[in-house]
């Protein structure tokens, strides 16, 4: 990304970020490197084929990370003594997955998401902060507040977010519930397609 479009990044993360701190959330930075069973174990299987794998030189089974909520998941553990709970937490991440490139999905891409930690009734909490941050962008998305999400981690049916006007790949957003929590991700780049108008 260059010029313009470059801009229009940085602008939306700013965005999303302003957002969720005007809402209490804090911010966490993961490593974009991290052990290949996590993901195994928390997404199935079937993601292994969706992984840039490698073995390091400690002869440890390594990849970039598909998505952020199994990395947060694994390490809530280490991070639930010293937190107020729920602990209201957001991301701004590179995620990797090994996939054809199209339109609106890409093997290198960008997740804002939310993961709120060791709560109880945190639905309304999570889903209104979904809207809050798309309330900032010029879009019209449609909501749906229940539908089956594709990761192993999720206890119950999801909900998501889409602009029709992205078609095949429409979805920008998605979350639900899961042992640890519930949160969300908004898809950074398919959403500037949206505020785009959907034409690139």
């Amino acid at each position: 990304m260059l010029g313009e479009e470059a801009k229009l990044y940085a602008d939306t993360c700013q965005t999303i970020r302003e957002s969720l701190r005007e809402q209490g959330f804090s911010e966490v930075v993961l490593p974009s490197l991290w052990e290949q069973q996590t993901f195994i174990d928390k997404a199935g299987n079937e993601i292994i084929d969706q992984l840039y794998a490698f073995r390091d030189k400690g002869d440890r089974d390594i990849c970039l990370i598909p998505e952020a909520t199994a990395l947060v998941q694994e390490s809530w553990n280490s991070w639930k003594g010293s937190m107020k709970h729920p602990a209201k937490l957001f991301y701004i991440q590179r995620c990797y997955r090994y996939e054809k490139p199209q339109a609106g999905r890409f093997r290198e891409f960008t997740q804002a998401g939310v993961e709120i930690l060791g709560g109880k009734d945190t639905n309304d909490l999570c889903v209104n902060s979904l809207h809050a941050c798309l309330a900032k962008f010029d879009i019209k998305y449609d909501y749906t507040p229940s539908v089956k999400r594709g990761l192993n981690y999720y206890t119950q049916n999801g909900f998501e977010a889409s602009v029709e006007s992205l078609g095949a790949q429409k979805q920008i957003a998605g979350g639900g519930r899961y042992a640890e929590g519930i949160g969300w991700a908004i898809g950074v780049d398919r959403l500037m397609l949206a505020i785009q108008g959907g034409k690139k």
